[in-house]
């Protein structure tokens, strides 16, 4: 409703679109950040080694390559992490990010699609805060949490005893990100949002633990 196209894109992906396009190359520490699922088949000698994707963001490169700037899309998506399972973490989740495009774009614009999002997502008053945060792809980069709607912030496993769940990394798009989609970085601006889609059903619906939701028990999911 606020002008946003919704975009897909494959769910095995080089090197390149996965990593190096979105400003993390070979030698950048944050590849450790993501434990990746590679395949043994390689993809074009050019674009590096098939993988199972660990973010939804190689869609927006390809987005940008297709349509150019200015762009306004939302990419849902299933992604795979080769990490260990836990009540908020698991292997393969969902996630949904955001990329906007244009002229005279700032932070103030991601806030405020952001507090839309969230009210008629919570169908409430939901508490956020906001951190630095670093992402390769983003400059400069924030973080936002949200207070853990399944234990009012008492404290419960979802929100690992703290009373906030992680709920977004985001930020201004990198120039090299920028340049990668063939859009000039000093005419065009924007911001992108990552969220754990996962993660907004359990607040939404209080499931205390993301393993329920791929367990395939049948008396978890016929409640809904």
């Amino acid at each position: 409703s606020m002008g946003f196209s919704i975009k897909d894109g494959p769910e095995v992906e080089s090197e390149y679109y996965n990593f190096e396009s979105l400003n993390i190359p070979s030698t950048h520490p944050a590849r450790d950040m993501q434990d990746t699922f590679f395949l043994d088949k390689d993809a074009d000698p050019e674009l590096g080694k098939l993988v199972m994707r660990t973010q939804t963001s190689p869609v927006q490169i390809r987005t940008m390559q297709e349509l150019g700037a200015p762009l306004r899309i939302i990419v849902p998506g299933r992604v795979f992490r080769y990490e260990a399972t836990d009540a908020s973490h698991d292997s393969t989740f969902y996630q949904i990010e955001g990329l906007l495009i244009g002229e005279k774009i700032s932070l103030a614009h991601l806030k405020g699609v952001m507090q839309e999002f969230l009210s008629r997502l919570f169908r409430k008053e939901v508490k956020v805060r906001f951190r630095p945060g670093y992402f390769p792809f983003v400059e400069p980069g924030l973080e936002m949490d949200f207070a853990c709607l399944i234990c009012n912030q008492k404290g419960c496993r979802v929100c690992k005893y703290g009373g906030w769940v992680e709920f977004m990394g985001a930020g201004m798009v990198h120039p090299n990100v920028l340049r990668a989609g063939k859009i000039d970085p000093k005419k065009y601006c924007g911001w992108a949002f990552g969220v754990g889609l996962t993660r907004l059903v359990m607040m939404r619906y209080e499931i205390s633990d993301i393993r329920l939701l791929f367990g395939g028990d049948t008396r978890f999911l016929n409640q809904f």
